[in-house]
């Protein structure tokens, strides 16, 4: 069995809607598929109707931000199969509502150096809950002050140290809820909790803590981001803990840093059965 357990749709940072994600799923054979985006669970009953239209089934889950204040970094944290989604619904709310005041700050700020208008914007962040770095990019891409999403003019806007929206950008991380309150979150709404790409944010020595701390119920080792370093060392913990290893494309279509495809890193058929059987147990 093929499974994708990490890509994103236009309701957050991705550029593709729900129906092209699965459509596409299915011609690239993929078996399974969990749409992960960002602190929001709207995805979850349109896809599981598409999925059985077009024969890809459907793992719910949301990929929720969190901090780790004791090396002040962002952390992700995956969340599959919840049995009471609705007790998340809350944290997604505050979290995009934040991202939303963040989102329009800094677009406000692009504004006032490039003369573009806020609707330029808008149209790109269409249907997501918030108005994401990638949607101020793509505007000023369609108005020709740039040819590259992710080249020097992102880093001359975005950058946390001195960038154009460097405060706003810093705040992301400070706001953002505890990463054990989130997975104890995850955990009361009967969900499997996932930390996400921890080569992204340096999350290695969370992941180890996390796991000692018999926390986390597994980790993300294929992802493009991670060496063969990182997916040995991740291997490693997974294995003493007994975590759940697992892997995704982390598809954002037209939005992603690098040329990735959807279910071009998958997570193992073993880990597949362990996250369908602990969807069981929890139901039981």
């Amino acid at each position: 069995m093929k499974a994708d357990l990490h890509c994103h749709t236009t309701l957050s940072d991705g550029s593709l809607g729900i129906e092209d994600i699965i459509s596409q799923a299915k011609r690239n054979g993929l078996d399974y598929l969990s749409i992960t985006d960002h602190d929001t669970l709207s995805s979850i009953s349109r896809a599981n109707v598409l999925g059985k239209r077009y024969g890809v089934n459907i793992i719910p889950a949301v990929e929720l931000t969190a901090f780790d204040g004791k090396r002040g970094a962002k952390a992700h944290i995956l969340c599959y199969n919840p049995k009471k989604p609705d007790r998340l619904e809350g944290l997604c709310l505050r979290t995009c509502e934040q991202r939303k005041v963040r989102g329009k700050k800094m677009s406000m700020k692009v504004i006032d150096k490039y003369p573009i208008t806020l609707e330029n914007i808008v149209k790109y962040a269409a249907g997501s809950k918030a108005i994401y770095k990638s949607h101020i990019m793509h505007a000023l891409m369609d108005y020709g002050y740039t040819i590259d999403l992710y080249g020097k003019m992102h880093k001359e806007l975005f950058n946390t140290v001195d960038g154009l929206c460097a405060e706003e950008v810093r705040s992301e991380s400070d706001e953002y809820p505890e990463v054990r309150f989130v997975i104890q979150l995850v955990r009361s709404a009967g969900g499997i909790a996932v930390l996400a790409h921890p080569r992204v944010y340096d999350n290695f020595e969370l992941a180890e803590e996390l796991a000692k701390e018999k926390l986390i119920d597994g980790l993300e080792v294929w992802h493009s981001s991670h060496t063969d370093g990182d997916v040995e060392k991740l291997l490693e913990i997974s294995n003493e803990f007994n975590l759940i290893t697992t892997g995704g494309s982390d598809f954002h279509g037209f939005y992603n840093h690098y040329p990735v495809s959807l279910g071009a890193l998958t997570t193992p058929a073993g880990s597949l059965s362990r996250i369908l059987g602990k969807k069981e147990a929890a139901i039981t």
